[in-house]
């Protein structure tokens, strides 16, 4: 059984709509609609899933969070990376507990989090943003859904070239508009067998980093996710009118060495 609901916890407030608001709550609070108010006091000590009645007499459902529902309505400054975004990233960068991950840049810090879940404790992120503004606004992003700035990451501000040559990563996720001069730095730096992945919202974008890539990197896929929900309510079952189309291609490839020659007897030329 889950814990009460406490003062400092994000809250999803979902009223008779279908609208959606996080919430921070606060002892002395209140959320306010059109249609009524509610002391974050009444909601404090509740439990998980609790349906309430603002003073106008309208219902609400509170509910914690789930990590996509928080990437969708965080504050932000950067364009986030979407959770249908996110996950791809996370499985075919083969991002696991335990590991060390590049990241850049840190934007508002959603795919941070989402490196984060994925590591775990026993794992570190080092993420770099250029911009100062951008990288304040992922440090509030990640102390907001975390309660406070974990231990395993490190946030800079910088260029990720000179971070990529001094830590030599095994996996490095990037999303950035030039990411193939980055590109250029890893191919030298990166061990054998070590994941390059980067994010990014055109073709031709695409199309230089791959160009880039080659040769130092094989098994290069590019792809993109689409989500479209359907909706289902009794024998009506059919795929809703809007869907969530392309957001970004996901670029992964593996850093492998120059060939070898194997089989001839010593003295042999090619």
């Amino acid at each position: 059984m889950s814990a009460p609901l406490a003062a400092g916890e994000n809250v999803l407030i979902i009223d008779s709509k279908g609208r959606r608001y996080l919430v921070c709550l606060g002892e002395k609070a209140e959320f306010h609609t059109h249609h009524g108010k509610i002391p974050h006091a009444d909601i404090i000590g509740r439990e998980d899933g609790s349906e309430l009645t603002t003073s106008g007499g309208t219902r609400l459902t509170i509910l914690r969070p789930r990590f996509a529902d928080f990437v969708l309505k965080m504050p932000r400054g950067a364009q986030v990376v979407y959770p249908k975004d996110i996950g791809p990233i996370v499985v075919w960068a083969d991002i696991g507990p335990g590991m060390d991950v590049l990241e850049a840049g840190s934007g508002s810090g959603a795919l941070t989090l989402g490196l984060l879940r994925a590591v775990g404790e026993t794992g570190r992120v080092v993420t770099v943003e250029r911009r100062s503004d951008h990288h304040a606004q992922a440090r509030k992003t990640i102390e907001r859904w975390c309660g406070a700035m974990p231990a395993n990451v490190e946030m800079r501000v910088g260029d990720v070239e000179d971070v990529i040559e001094e830590l030599r990563p095994d996996r490095l996720v990037l999303d950035l508009p030039e990411p193939w001069h980055a590109a250029r730095i890893a191919a030298t730096h990166q061990p054998g067998g070590a994941v390059f992945c980067s994010y990014l919202p055109t073709i031709p974008q695409v199309q230089q980093l791959v160009a880039e890539l080659e040769p130092a990197y094989s098994e290069i896929e590019v792809f993109e996710t689409l989500h479209r929900t359907w909706n289902v309510s009794g024998r009506s079952v059919r795929p809703d009118h809007r869907m969530i189309g392309h957001t970004g291609f996901v670029v992964v490839g593996r850093k492998v060495g120059k060939a070898a020659v194997v089989g001839r007897g010593a003295g042999e030329e090619e």
